[in-house]
């Protein structure tokens, strides 16, 4: 029996489409566990719900993020620097 092309398996191309099915599959469980806890919050609006699913993919920033850390790029570089 002779192989063709189509009896070939591209295992990485496979590997991809897996990665990209399991990271779809994670956002659609993350959005859902959002609005599930933005209805049982009682949102004041449409627009705080859609902004929480919009945003639930975000980690909120830890102390050592935010204090005192190195700017690596200034948002005014004209400026003077408050050292």
């Amino acid at each position: 029996m002779a192989t063709s092309e189509r009896d070939v398996i591209d295992f990485s191309a496979l590997k991809r489409e897996l990665q990209a099915a399991v990271a779809s599959e994670q956002r659609f469980q993350q959005e859902n566990e959002t609005k599930l806890r933005a209805v049982s919050q009682g949102v004041a609006s449409y627009r705080e719900f859609r902004d929480l699913v919009l945003t639930c993919h975000l980690k909120p920033l830890e102390k050592k993020d935010k204090d005192r850390a190195p700017r690596k790029q200034p948002w005014n570089p004209v400026a003077p620097s408050n050292k």
